[in-house]
């Protein structure tokens, strides 16, 4: 999404909202090969993800662009370079990216990050969202109060190769905000209008 940002010239928003649910523990669980039984792994799981959508939740505040690039950081350190996800390691990142440290571990700890973690879980859940990576996409060139939920790797990366021009995007946009099959796309059960 970061690349489609930068690919065209669209005025488009990215909102990033992390999220943590049962599923996507249990997601993540069996992408790593790991037994759903295990309760020890499932908690500490639990309690490191909660923690980095805090850290990330606390990055966000200090703005958009800042909160993306510790995001990506952040997968890239734990999913790409499988390091263990610490505090320490939200810090280095942190501090990599520019942020300002003293007002992120402020923010990190504050009431109000909490709430914004937990008012994101509320719009994943309105928007039936409960597994990741997904993605809602609204074009808010249309008086269309409809969004198109996208879930898994496959299907996002789909969207993007087969719409790999501006024109072909807002086309595929404009008709899925009408409901009107575009024929390209492969029927998935993984697009849905929201």
């Amino acid at each position: 999404m970061i690349e489609l940002i930068k690919a065209y010239d669209l005025k488009i928003q990215l909102r990033l909202i992390p999220i943590m649910n049962l599923n996507t523990i249990s997601e993540f669980m069996n992408r790593i090969g790991a037994s759903e039984k295990d309760i020890k792994l499932r908690n500490d799981l639990s309690q490191e993800i909660h923690s980095a959508a805090l850290d990330v939740k606390a990055a966000q505040l200090q703005g958009k662009k800042r909160g993306r690039d510790f995001l990506v950081e952040l997968q890239e350190a734990v999913g790409q370079q499988k390091q263990k996800y610490s505090k320490k390691l939200a810090l280095q990142l942190f501090t990599k990216i520019g942020g300002d440290v003293e007002m992120f571990l402020e923010d990190r700890h504050s009431a109000f990050v909490k709430e914004a973690f937990l008012a994101d879980q509320q719009i994943a859940n309105e928007m039936q969202i409960t597994s990741h990576p997904s993605a809602v996409i609204y074009n808010y060139n249309d008086d269309c109060d409809a969004g198109i939920r996208i879930e898994g790797c496959e299907m996002i990366h789909h969207i993007l190769d087969t719409y790999n021009t501006k024109e072909s995007l807002t086309t595929f946009l404009n008709l899925q905000n009408k409901n009107i099959p575009f024929d390209h796309l492969a029927t998935d059960c993984h697009l849905s209008l929201i």
